[in-house]
């Protein structure tokens, strides 16, 4: 289609428009009068730290919260949404970060999910069927409806997603983080979708944290910083580093350097590992990887590959069916997390506010939750409370923690600074071997320049590092080594000067690399 007109049974979507948008929550504002509008036929970024306020405008205009003040405009009239129905009805769609799709069901039930039947208690699912082809025909979404949504990979189940939106006729698509999870190839793929659906006339609002990707294929880009809006922005008017600028509000470092560091001896050595997912099904798959003292060893692949898993049998979290898990040459397969972590072993986990965090514990208990039980933090079996409260101090100063105070309850810090925080209690142990799963997810450019840095400087005082990360950038910025895993085995382990972005992709989609 290139007449600019959408399909039959959407509602355009001309112009969007929220006028001095402001949500209060309890001591915070999280938007103050603020402005943004999207037009049909255009990309329009949604760009701010974490906690400027992004999602919270973006859950306004779906319904998922109701501003204090402000007016929301469709195509000049004025129109009130106070519910995700609402919003729907208006032609607003929404691609969740986290798949909202039930995975015994098939993508025609998916879809159909919730939705009236054209034949009253019979289910339509044929008509259901002959309508997500002809979408995915015209946006070049190929997908089989009979499919059931365990059998498809992350990028498949993300046009599920789409689909299900266009099929309730959205116009307008709010898209939060929609290339975390995919593959460089997988990423070009869904950036044609976007200008097809651009071409046809939807308006794309388009939340990432992935500068690259905005300069790419967005027309504008909106900035919010501390809950108000910084300005607008054609983006042919704009390098990368003047965004990253002014989004963060300083100067901000847009490249990383590794400086020549002297690899050591191998601290931590994977001897050819198998375990089992919490289902029972093989995890990891005859894994062998050594971590050299001095080097950054980055493991890259899709979500769900057997990244986490990998962290857990390494820290003790997970019990090893097959192999050896060495540390500093010390067999540790069998043991308790803590023996592991007494080790000097130190462990950044993925799911932070789960793994890492007692959130309802303060900033200073959470600081020495590894260590609290041994000098200088105890003593006879009691809590040195001035020794805590001084290493506290010193941590949120020395990592920039942004809180009221060192008492303040985890659970209130913002995922930037609760990421900071871990980081502050794991790197303070001077470990001999560092495991960082995920440690800039979410982050904006700011706090991800920060943690880059932390990582650099371990690796310059010769601890030897493992980070796990989805972000190929990531991974080809920091990484001396990269390894690659697919469904549970190392495809290849590539030379930092050898890997491409390509290369990767092909390894992380189960191509086999070269040692």
């Amino acid at each position: 289609m290139t007449d600019n007109k959408l399909p039959s049974g959407h509602t355009r979507i001309d112009t969007l428009e929220m006028r001095g948008i402001t949500k209060r929550f309890p001591g915070v504002i999280a938007n103050n009068k603020v402005d943004f509008n999207v037009r049909s036929g255009e990309v329009h970024a949604l760009l701010g730290e974490n906690g400027a306020g992004k999602s919270t405008l973006m859950k306004v205009l779906y319904g998922m919260y109701g501003p204090e003040e402000g007016e929301i405009f469709l195509n000049g009239n004025q129109i009130t949404i106070e519910s995700p129905t609402d919003s729907i009805n208006q032609g607003i769609g929404m691609i969740h970060q986290h798949f909202m799709l039930v995975e015994t069901l098939t993508v025609a039930e998916n879809v159909a999910l919730g939705l009236p039947s054209s034949r009253g208690f019979l289910t339509d699912l044929d008509k259901v069927s002959e309508r997500i082809l002809e979408l995915a025909d015209i946006y070049g979404l190929q997908i089989d409806p009979d499919a059931y949504i365990w059998q498809l990979s992350v990028g498949q189940q993300q046009r599920v997603e789409i689909i299900k939106a266009l099929y309730r006729g959205a116009a307008l698509l709010i898209l939060d983080e929609p290339t975390a999870v995919l593959t460089p190839q997988e990423v070009d793929e869904f950036f044609v979708i976007m200008r097809q659906m651009v071409a046809d006339g939807h308006a794309l609002i388009f939340i990432s944290h992935k500068l690259h990707e905005i300069m790419d294929i967005c027309d504008r880009v909106t900035v919010l910083r501390d809950g108000e809006l910084v300005g607008t922005k054609i983006i042919k008017e704009i390098t990368k580093s003047e965004l990253a600028n002014w989004m963060v509000g300083r100067e901000v470092s847009m490249t990383r350097e590794l400086e020549d560091v002297e690899r050591g001896e191998a601290r931590l050595v994977l001897d050819h590992v198998s375990c089992d997912s919490d289902r029972g099904t093989p995890a990891l798959r005859d894994v062998s990887i050594n971590v050299y003292a001095g080097e950054i060893l980055g493991l890259a692949g899709i979500s769900g590959n057997g990244q986490r898993e990998l962290a857990e049998a390494v820290t003790g979290l997970r019990p090893v069916t097959k192999g050896r898990v060495l540390l500093e040459d010390e067999d540790v397969t069998h043991f308790r997390p803590g023996e592991v972590t007494e080790r000097m072993l130190s462990y950044i986990p993925e799911e932070r506010m789960k793994d890492g965090m007692i959130k309802d514990f303060s900033i200073s208990e959470n600081m020495v939750l590894r260590e609290h039980h041994i000098s200088p933090f105890a003593e006879k079996g009691f809590l040195m409370l001035k020794n805590i409260a001084e290493h506290t101090d010193s941590m949120i100063q020395k990592f920039r923690v942004k809180t009221p105070s060192r008492e303040t309850k985890a659970g209130s810090l913002s995922g930037g600074n609760i990421q900071k925080v871990v980081l502050a209690r794991e790197i303070s142990r001077n470990p001999r071997v560092l495991l960082a799963a995920q440690p800039t997810r979410g982050l904006d450019v700011g706090a991800t320049e920060y943690v880059h840095a932390q990582l650099l400087e371990q690796r310059k005082n010769g601890t030897a590092i493992m980070m796990v990360s989805e972000d190929l950038d990531e991974v080809m910025a920091l990484s001396d080594r990269i390894a690659v895993i697919c469904e549970g085995e190392i495809m290849g382990i590539v030379p930092r000067d050898e890997a491409t972005p390509q290369k990767l992709g092909l390894m992380m989609a189960g191509e086999s690399g070269e040692e």
